[in-house]
């Protein structure tokens, strides 16, 4: 199995999956990392562990992800021979024609038992909202923020007298378990296997 990986920030559920190959828990290879954050550590994570990284051109645009960028992001990935994109702090919404080149085949990681809390600062939002439980959820990417089918969750209590930043590491914990599990079941459940995306047919 072939990933590529799209990401903004830190990278550290790209090292799971890097981790979970490494332990061999994960029969995969991360073929490409795009970054549309020149400053994001992802970059020095991947270019460690000896993967291709490019930089996304979204034309100066702070929070959009223009068309031509999806298409070059999408043309780069087909390249690389990706069967499946994994988002990993990735801050841009995805739609065509990026969706179109990998239907179903895009996940994606939130820090809440979605579709409670979608966007941005979601243990944020849980603490804010007062509830005594919350999580995360992997999930393939539609056009919608985190709108997309889940494909796993798992539960995270928020204790009193939590922070946002220690109900969030908690979060990463159960994030970084569920992510390779995840990708491990949707490679088998779609058959990616025996059909992998950048396969060309037979000659007749």
């Amino acid at each position: 199995m072939k990933l590529g990986i799209l990401g903004s920030g830190s990278g550290s559920n790209m090292q799971a999956i890097l981790d979970a190959i490494g332990a061999g828990t994960l029969d995969a290879r991360i073929v490409l990392v795009l970054c549309d954050n020149p400053q994001a550590f992802l970059l020095e994570r991947a270019r460690r562990a000896g993967i291709p990284v490019a930089l996304i051109d979204c034309r100066g645009c702070k929070t959009r992800f223009p068309e031509e960028a999806q298409a070059e992001t999408a043309a780069a990935l087909r390249a690389a021979g990706a069967d499946l994109v994994c988002l990993a702090g990735f801050m841009r919404l995805i739609k065509a024609p990026l969706l179109e080149a990998f239907p179903r085949r895009i996940l994606n990681i939130h820090p809440s038992l979605l579709p409670a809390f979608p966007g941005l600062g979601a243990w944020r939002q849980a603490l804010d909202a007062g509830v005594g439980e919350t999580g995360c959820t992997v999930h393939y990417v539609d056009a919608g923020m985190d709108t997309g089918p889940v494909v796993l969750q798992a539960k995270v209590p928020v204790l009193p007298g939590d922070t946002a930043e220690t109900l969030h590491a908690r979060i990463q914990v159960e994030e970084h378990r569920i992510y390779p599990e995840a990708i491990r079941r949707v490679w088998g459940d779609l058959g990616l296997a025996a059909t992998p995306l950048h396969a060309q047919p037979e000659p007749q």
